[in-house]
C-alpha cells in the first residue's frame, strides 16, 4: 500500500464580485494579497492547506484553482461585475469540491472536510432560488464532502441570510453597522488567514480541528436577529 503523502485541509474563498463591490475593489484585492502572502509566510502551515479562490456574480469565475500557496507565483485577481447570484456560487462548489477531493486523494493525500469562506456585501439577487443548490451542497447524504461554510456579511447583507448560508450558527458573522466596509473587508481576510494558520497548525500537531476566528468589527449574526 502506498504511503500517505500527508493530510490536507482544502479551503475555498468565495468572494462577492458584484457591481456594488466596485468602490471596495482595492480593499478586496489588498485583502486577498494579504491572505496569500500570510500563508506563504508560514510554509510549514501552508503545507497543510490547499487554497482556491472563486469570484461570484452572475456566474462563478475560478480565480485560482486549489493550490499549494508555497508554489504559487502569481496572485489571483478578483473582478467587479454583475449581480449577486448566491445560487451560482453554491452550485459551483457542489460540482467542484468532489472533483478536487478525488484529485487530492489520487495524489496520495488524506483530506479533511473542506471549508468555504463566503463573503458578500448584499442580498442574493436570485431570490430564494439559491436555497436548493445550497441544500444540496451542505447535505452530506448528497455531497459526502460537503464543506463547512463560514459566512460573513458586510454592507447590505443581512444577518438572517448569513445564518442560512453558514453551516453552523457560530459560523455566521455580520459587520457592525458602524464598520467601514473597506476596513471590514480587510478584517475578513485577516481573520480568514488566522483561521487557516491555526487550523493548519492543529493539523501539523496531529490534533485536527477547524479553527474559526471572528473578524474584528464583526459580531455573530445570531446576535443581530
Amino acid at each position: 500500500m502506498a504511503e500517505t503523502r500527508g493530510v490536507l485541509l482544502p479551503a475555498y474563498v468565495v468572494a462577492d464580485e458584484s457591481a456594488s463591490m466596485g468602490p471596495h475593489h482595492q480593499a478586496l484585492s489588498a485583502g486577498l494579497a494579504s491572505l496569500c502572502n500570510g500563508l506563504r509566510a508560514e510554509p510549514m502551515i501552508a503545507a497543510k492547506v490547499r487554497l482556491a479562490i472563486l469570484g461570484f456574480s452572475d456566474d462563478v469565475q475560478l480565480r485560482q484553482g486549489l493550490s499549494d500557496m508555497r508554489t504559487v507565483e502569481r496572485l489571483p485577481v478578483l473582478a467587479v461585475r454583475g449581480a449577486t447570484n448566491y445560487g451560482a456560487a453554491f452550485a459551483d462548489l457542489a460540482g467542484r469540491i468532489p472533483h478536487d477531493i478525488q484529485w487530492l486523494k489520487n495524489e496520495g493525500y488524506k483530506v479533511h472536510r473542506p471549508v468555504a469562506f463566503f463573503l458578500s456585501d448584499g442580498q442574493p439577487t436570485d431570490g430564494r432560488h439559491w436555497h436548493e443548490p445550497h441544500r444540496r451542497l451542505v447535505d452530506r447524504e448528497i455531497t459526502p464532502f460537503a464543506p463547512n461554510i463560514i459566512a460573513c456579511g458586510i454592507g447590505s447583507a443581512r444577518a438572517d441570510t448569513m445564518l442560512q448560508v453558514a453551516t453552523r450558527r457560530e459560523f455566521a458573522f455580520v459587520a457592525l453597522p458602524s464598520a467601514d466596509i473597506g476596513t471590514a473587508i480587510a478584517e475578513f481576510f485577516h481573520a480568514l488567514t488566522a483561521s487557516l494558520v491555526a487550523s493548519g497548525r492543529a493539523l501539523a500537531g496531529g490534533e485536527p480541528q477547524l479553527v474559526v476566528t471572528r473578524p474584528e468589527q464583526f459580531r455573530l449574526a445570531i446576535d443581530e436577529v
